[in-house]
């Protein structure tokens, strides 16, 4: 018992070790960030736009099985041992984006990254906070987002600028095989597993176990399927920022090194804010924060149909960083706060299930009203259904700081 002390001074090196092998997972999905976009377009004269976003589609779906699939078994199996095998499944993926002969191979990459991101993002989350325990655990998802977004917004610049100079391919995904190998060793080496700290906070640990967890996280619960339902309209949005603002920037005539520095802004700003919106979780109502940061999305969003300019577009970028970074890292430190710790895990798998479905909903839905409509009308329906969630939040969520409900 006395091996496994929980918080953020005592496990400091190894929560280190963490944010740093999380800043390789995130820039694995930032070396598709910018230019995937372009590459269907240009070596593969993929036009529809639910064609195009069919890399989403996959990804969101593979992601978020195994999102659940993680969080059902890191008790069982151990969090180190998933967190290798998510990098294992990354090995082949720059490769088959780097020789891929038809779209194809794009897809069956994106199903690898997805399952990719699950084990290895959902590993390193539930890790953490199993190190920090209650008290640091909105600055510990502050910190964990916070590294693995830059990474994202960092790689999609590195190889919008890479394409530009030298061409979509090979070049900006040799960054993929640098990150997929580092992170493998980091893990393999050097990670400890963190199942053992759960047992020191079960005894500590003011929440009770729910009934049927699956339906309470997903929406029964007042407090978990509010949080639910804001994770899945969040990655719906960034979605539509993954797939449809490059393309969007790209019909006011914007060259793909200028696409690359303005979509990468949005999750780097999302990346470096959570360093203080994680914090504040830990002493202001997460209810606020979810609710304003959803709301901030939504109107951003609506503002991309205003903009025209590289200022207006970068400036929009910013704000959606922004509500972005206020909500995200809180979503999983509210979800925690709200379940027991033998529990959390699992509840956790079922919240990121839901919110990475979110991708894939939103892709959908952003690909077949550009198709039939226009990308402005995709953008518009994406912007409202932000800050419909946001009121969700507001009616629903309970404003008690840390407590559990008593779900029915």
């Amino acid at each position: 018992m006395n091996t496994y002390r929980q918080g953020l001074r005592e496990n400091f090196r190894q929560f280190l070790l963490l944010v740093l092998v999380n800043g390789f997972v995130g820039g694995m999905i930032g070396i598709e960030r910018s230019i995937i976009p372009e590459l269907a377009v240009s070596e593969f004269n993929i036009t529809a736009k639910s064609a195009l976003l069919s890399f989403i589609i996959v990804f969101g779906i593979t992601k978020a099985f195994s999102n659940f699939f993680t969080g059902l078994y890191s008790n069982r199996l151990g969090r180190k041992r998933l967190l290798i095998l998510g990098w294992i499944v990354a090995l082949p993926v720059p490769l088959l984006l780097i020789y891929a002969p038809n779209w194809n191979w794009i897809i069956v990459a994106n199903i690898l990254l997805g399952i990719n991101q699950g084990l290895t993002w959902s590993s390193t989350v539930i890790m953490k906070i199993d190190l920090v325990g209650p008290k640091n655990r909105g600055l510990a998802m502050g910190i964990n987002e916070s590294i693995g977004y830059v990474s994202v917004g960092l790689a999609a610049l590195l190889t919008g600028v890479i394409a530009g100079e030298y061409g979509i391919r090979p070049y900006p995904f040799y960054l993929g095989i640098v990150f997929s190998l580092i992170g493998l060793t980091l893990s393999l080496l050097f990670v400890r597993d963190t199942k053992g700290f759960i047992e020191v906070e079960q005894h500590t640990s003011k929440a009770t176990p729910i009934a049927r967890l699956f339906s309470a996280t997903s929406w029964k619960h007042p407090n978990l399927g509010s949080i639910t339902q804001a994770g899945l309209i969040n990655n719906l949005n960034d979605a539509m920022a993954w797939g449809i603002f490059p393309l969007l920037l790209a019909s006011k005539g914007f060259k793909l090194a200028e696409i690359g520095k303005i979509v990468a802004i949005y999750p780097m700003v999302w990346g470096l804010g959570q360093l203080i919106t994680g914090k504040l979780g830990d002493h202001i109502l997460k209810k606020r924060l979810l609710f304003w940061g959803m709301l901030i999305q939504g109107i951003s969003i609506l503002g991309l149909l205003l903009s025209s300019s590289a200022t207006s577009f970068t400036l929009v970028s910013i704000a959606m960083g922004i509500g972005t970074a206020i909500v995200y890292p809180n979503f999983m430190a509210a979800i925690a706060d709200n379940t027991d710790p033998i529990q959390r895990p699992s509840s956790l798998g079922i919240f990121r299930l839901w919110r990475d479905l979110g991708y894939a909903f939103g892709a959908i839905l952003t690909g077949w009203i550009s198709d039939q409509y226009s990308i402005e009308n995709a953008v518009l329906i994406v912007g409202l259904l932000t800050v419909i969630s946001a009121v969700v939040i507001a009616l629903r969520m309970n404003n008690e700081h840390d407590s559990l409900l008593t779900s029915n």
